[in-house]
């Protein structure tokens, strides 16, 4: 985070107020930082998850990155920070990067170059995959999340779209999906209302029903939870599908033009 030119104001490690870690000053409350933080990422176990969303609650943006959060602590969570006015990213996630601004999580800055593209993963694999591959082929990033591989996000892509919809700076935006759940039908309504134009790309197409792969969310039971029936709604929004990344890309170069 430091090297991307992020600021740190200090980390949170209760009964260690007073000492520090790599030169980063350690506090036992967020109420006892020197300014008022416009973020916080969250490295706790997953049953801590709960604890310290409820106590990070106010602050603009809050990470989780956690993998295996209890769902129930989840959703208490996702609602905690989103009554409070946060925006949670996570559970289970990399985090985010604004390329040339700074990183809130574990993106490599490096990966990442400023542009006018917004990447929105649910896989922290294809999160890193997309931003180097962009990168590589000259397509800037306006931002890169990964917005959580769990069932349970504290904002769904679909609201993330309408949150870049307001951005001038996106000019085009690309969504990596997954098999199971249901976000990307929410993602689909709201497609025809955003005026970027959108890029889907859905992984799992060969994956058998009912098998998870990699992590909690990406789980196919229904035939509606598979890509086939996901991509198809999608492209009936009016979202651009790519087979794969590099179609992906190509689609990208295009609308960056």
């Amino acid at each position: 985070m430091r090297e991307a030119g992020t600021t740190l104001l200090g980390g949170i490690a209760l009964g260690r107020g007073g000492g520090s870690l790599d030169g980063l000053p350690l506090y036992d409350d967020a109420r006892a930082l020197p300014e008022a933080p416009d973020a916080a990422v969250i490295y706790t176990p997953p049953e801590g998850v709960l604890d310290a969303v409820r106590a990070a609650a106010g602050i603009p943006s809050i990470v989780v990155a956690a993998e295996y959060v209890p769902v129930h602590d989840a959703l208490r969570a996702a609602q905690a920070a989103r009554a409070a006015g946060s925006w949670l990213v996570g559970p289970n996630t990399l985090g985010l990067c604004v390329p040339g601004a700074g990183v809130l999580g574990s993106i490599a800055p490096s990966f990442c170059t400023p542009g006018p593209v917004a990447v929105l993963c649910r896989s922290g694999t294809l999160t890193l995959t997309m931003a180097r591959l962009l990168s590589a082929a000259g397509i800037g990033q306006r931002l890169v999340a990964h917005i959580g591989g769990d069932a349970v996000c504290g904002r769904n892509p679909h609201e993330w779209l309408q949150a870049l919809a307001a951005d001038p700076a996106v000019a085009a935006v690309l969504y990596c999906g997954e098999i199971g759940g249901d976000k990307e039908y929410a993602l689909a309504e709201a497609i025809p209302r955003c005026p970027k134009p959108v890029v889907a790309m859905l992984v799992g197409r060969h994956a058998p029903p009912g098998r998870r792969m990699g992590h909690a969310g990406a789980l196919a039971g229904a035939a509606r939870e598979g890509a086939a029936a996901k991509l198809a709604a999608l492209a009936a929004a009016g979202a651009r599908v790519a087979r794969d990344p590099e179609d992906a890309i190509a689609m990208l170069g295009e609308m960056c033009r």
